[in-house]
């Protein structure tokens, strides 16, 4: 299982290097302003793209079932049914974002001084979202059959290519903030469509599925009964999110610099324990589709203590290293935005192992037939962080620190909640399949 997570790991942490690239490029080299801008759409984007991802993971599930199985036709018919809902779906997302992109910008409540700057960047990063989906349902597919290392790839040659345009466009030829979202785009499409044509031109079955494409009703419902509370998880997850960085955009743009330097931060240093979580549910799913409840159990204990290992690790590290990593994206002059960033990293960083667990539990729930599982918890853990996250940042004296404080609550919380429904249910949760 973390022979087989390592290019995944690998692969995100490419991804969060050209996050990275982008927030460190715009920081040092426009400003504060920008730099806010850009984390609050990068938040809108999340969410944008979660109920694509939420069917690309569905979909996974499907395949590695069929895989595990050995049921290679009904393999092909979820493919066709798959891709036409993805297709679909990445047709909708573009078209609705591009119309509503003022109403957005309201909602957000993104400060007037940095309006300008952020409808630039949304108004060209939105026409990446069919390279999004591209990636990821072709990347789910080999993932599926075991192959996490051509996504790795592909991602490595975009991660490159983002990196190398984002000097270019932002640093050497001051394009601003259209400069990091052209780099953006470029990136998306050239891993969305070099893995579709890699793939296509090296499965046979692949591309006898998609001579034929037949979308069947039966494939079409397997489809959606595996991804529909998984783009559901997926959407009020991010939902959350978004309201919460709603909640920051109010306190203004020293605050938002910090958050939007610390959840790239957050992102970079609990990603791998991410990825693990959908290599566990590519696992546990193969298992049962191979109906091997014992490797179910054994790789369920396993994966746990794997994640908290490493996120206890990285805690620790990050408990040191927080000021030197906000310098990455923040000049050691402005002291306020530093200040807050240290006292975000500090208030969340040590309690990593609640999200670890929390995604390890997200993988097992869909793996198992029991997405409406990871939905409840998604909505408890984001649910709690939002209402905390308004009820204590309005008090007296508390102010961001309350947005902070509500992350980590959050997901004991949902751990709490998914552990206790396994050890009760546990015998009926691995008889799903």
């Amino acid at each position: 299982m973390c022979l087989f997570a390592l290019p995944m790991i690998l692969g995100n942490l490419l991804q969060q290097c050209y996050n990275i690239v982008d927030t460190w490029a715009v920081g040092k080299y426009i400003g504060p302003g920008a730099l806010a801008a850009v984390g609050s759409a990068f938040a809108l984007m999340t969410f944008l793209t979660s109920a694509l991802l939420g069917l690309c993971m569905g979909s996974g599930v499907v395949f590695s079932l069929c895989f595990g199985a050995q049921q290679h036709e009904r393999l092909e018919s979820s493919l066709c049914a798959a891709f036409a809902l993805a297709a679909a779906a990445a047709a909708l997302l573009t078209a609705a974002s591009l119309a509503g992109t003022e109403a957005i910008l309201i909602w957000m409540n993104i400060p007037p001084a940095i309006t300008g700057i952020t409808r630039d960047y949304l108004a060209i990063v939105f026409w990446g979202i069919p390279a999004v989906a591209l990636y990821n349902f072709f990347a789910a597919y080999l993932k599926a059959l075991g192959n996490s290392v051509v996504p790795l790839a592909f991602l490595g040659v975009a991660t490159l290519l983002n990196i190398a345009l984002d000097l270019l466009l932002v640093a050497v030829f001051p394009l601003g903030t259209a400069g990091a979202a052209i780099a953006t785009i470029a990136a998306q499409y050239v891993s969305g469509l070099g893995i579709a044509l890699y793939t296509l031109f090296r499965d046979g079955r692949l591309r006898q599925a998609f001579r034929r494409f037949r979308v069947r009703r039966h494939s079409l419902r397997e489809i959606t009964n595996y991804s529909l509370l998984t783009c559901v998880q997926q959407s009020v997850m991010n939902l959350g999110i978004l309201m919460v960085q709603g909640l920051v955009n109010s306190f203004g743009t020293p605050v938002m610099a910090a958050f939007a330097a610390g959840v790239k931060i957050d992102a970079f240093a609990y990603m791998p324990v991410q990825e693990y979580g959908s290599a566990f549910s590519t696992f546990i799913a193969q298992n049962m589709g191979a109906r091997e409840p014992g490797r179910v159990k054994e790789g369920f204990r396993c994966g746990v203590f794997t994640s908290c290992g490493y996120c206890a690790l990285v805690s620790l590290a990050l408990w040191f290293l927080a000021e030197p990593l906000i310098h990455i994206f923040i000049s050691p002059e402005e002291t306020a935005i530093v200040a807050e960033g240290v006292r975000y990293l500090h208030t969340v960083g040590p309690f990593y192992s609640g999200i670890g667990c929390l995604f390890l539990l997200y993988g097992f729930y869909r793996a198992v037939g029991r997405p409406a599982i990871s939905v409840v918890l998604t909505v408890l853990s984001l649910g709690t962080r939002v209402a905390l996250s308004y009820a204590l940042s309005g008090m007296p004296g508390i102010g961001a620190a309350g947005i902070w404080w509500s992350i980590p609550i959050g997901w004991g919380l949902a751990d709490l909640a998914g552990f206790l429904f396994y050890l009760k249910k546990r015998g009926s949760l691995l008889a799903v399949q």
